[in-house]
């Protein structure tokens, strides 16, 4: 078995901080025993439709997912202050079920009982519990994933949740403590392969950081402030990303997808922003320009008439979705396509081009 530990883009980040994380973490290749540098990456390829997390293996990039289901998870049995172990459970389990009620989605969980054991060992068994990690001041979550480096297949995830920040299960919130359900929401998403959304809307805040002021995906990257309980189920593009990742059914025949490139004076945009409304649904899912070229596929979008638009991305920090910043062109002004997008169940829309206008 070939396993390398990374952790990346899977955390859950405090509004209104100055601070910035670090996501990155060296692995060992232990089946050749020989130690390599692997970075948990985004598929950054038109052919994938929404941000997954990844691995490089030699000149290719192979999506993560789990191979065998249901995912068995463990749960630790230390609390924290508000939260006990059982609290904890709860909340995992509720979460977990939200993710398994996708009804176009093949993922489950089993919940294997509580352990001693803490998140982060190396032990085989995928663990959620509490760490207290002070020092990392923006981060209320993390996941970090196992890997087997060949196939992709992820091997154990684990799941810790920043005991330095005060909790709460409560069924409608408490002021002054963050929603444990909606964050391991969130986490859960990542540890099925699934990377961070943009589609939220925040502002600068004085000193430093940003404010939600509303998110169309428990994937977007920001929580909401303490006391808010709205991140607590799957929204339309969460479902797309899942349902896409793990499909059920007759999920792709069913729904269609919007393809094309972004371009600014003749030339590609790699990492903006297209969001496809759908007019009949009023369903909003999004993905972005992944190549050089501009290229972007948004799949899994219902049926029907759908609004393009194209955005900078502005609304969060760059590396909470791409390793290569750098390539992230946000130097353009938004723009909305002149027709509507034609999805038709089971087909592609053919190459749509969109230009945009440099600010």
């Amino acid at each position: 078995m070939r396993g390398a530990r990374g952790e990346g883009r899977g955390a859950r980040e405090v509004q209104g901080s100055k601070s910035k994380r670090g996501d990155r973490c060296s692995a060992n290749v232990s089946a050749a025993l020989v130690k390599a540098l692997l970075l948990v990456v985004l598929l950054a390829s038109p052919t994938f439709a929404y941000l997954k997390l990844g691995v490089h293996i030699g000149d290719q990039t192979i999506a993560l997912r789990w191979q065998e289901l249901p995912v068995r998870y463990f749960v630790s049995d230390q609390g924290v202050p508000g939260v006990t172990p059982t609290d904890l459970d709860g909340a995992v389990q509720r979460a977990a079920r939200a993710w398994e009620d996708v009804p176009t989605a093949s993922i489950t969980f089993a919940r294997a009982g509580f352990t001693a054991s803490l998140p982060g060992e190396e032990d085989g068994m995928s663990t959620l519990g509490f760490e207290d990690r002070p020092e990392l001041e923006r981060v209320l979550g993390a996941t970090s994933i196992t890997v087997d480096t060949v196939t992709g297949e992820i091997l154990e995830a684990d799941i810790f949740f920043n005991a330095a920040f005060p909790w709460t299960t409560a069924s409608g919130g408490e002021p002054g403590r963050f929603d444990l359900e909606s964050i391991a929401l969130h986490e859960l998403g990542h540890l099925t392969g699934l990377s961070h959304s943009a589609l939220g809307e925040t502002e600068l805040v004085h000193g430093g950081g940003r404010r939600v002021l509303g998110a169309g995906a428990v994937m977007f990257p920001i929580a909401f402030s303490p006391g808010n309980i709205d991140g607590r189920r799957p929204m339309a593009d969460d479902i797309a990303g899942l349902s896409d990742l793990y499909p059920a059914g007759d999920f792709r025949r069913r729904t269609g997808s919007v393809s094309g490139r972004i371009t600014k004076d003749g030339r590609g945009v790699f990492g903006a922003h297209v969001t496809a409304f759908n007019l009949r649904t009023r369903q909003l899912v999004g993905n972005f320009s992944l190549s050089d070229d501009g290229g972007f596929v948004i799949a899994g979008v219902d049926a029907g008439p759908c609004l393009l638009r194209v955005e900078p991305l502005d609304d969060g920090d760059l590396d909470s979705f791409f390793d290569e910043t750098d390539r992230v062109d946000v130097d353009f002004l938004a723009a909305v396509h002149t027709k509507l997008a034609n999805v038709q169940a089971g087909s592609d829309t053919g190459e749509i081009r969109i230009s945009v206008r440099a600010r």
